[in-house]
């Protein structure tokens, strides 16, 4: 199973090639993936690295956490799971602002 990596503040122009790059000087990479906004595609500053080492993923998040890459300081660390978004969690037609409205 690989070992899955959060990474945050990343340049905005960062390509995923760029970020296996990065990464690469610690070990093998399996995938990089950088998050883009789903209407405009553009990246939204964070990402996911899978490694097939724990142990190379581990050197990697104490070598690049706090790294600085063009002027913004990079958050490595293992990822957690995704949480469940199944379920209402409010959406729409419930509940009050906190404000009364009579």
């Amino acid at each position: 199973m690989a070992f899955k990596i959060y990474v945050g503040g990343l340049p905005y122009a960062m390509t995923e090639t760029e970020l296996t790059d990065l990464f690469v000087q610690h070990g093998n990479v399996d995938s990089a993936k950088i998050i883009t906004d789903k209407y405009t595609g553009k990246s939204r500053g964070f990402g996911f690295v899978e490694m097939p080492m724990e142990e190379e993923g581990r050197a990697a998040i104490t070598a690049l956490n706090g790294y600085q890459l063009e002027g913004r300081s990079l958050t490595v660390n293992q990822a957690r799971p995704q949480e469940d978004r199944s379920g209402n969690r409010g959406g729409f037609g419930g509940g009050r602002s906190g404000r009364d409205y009579r």
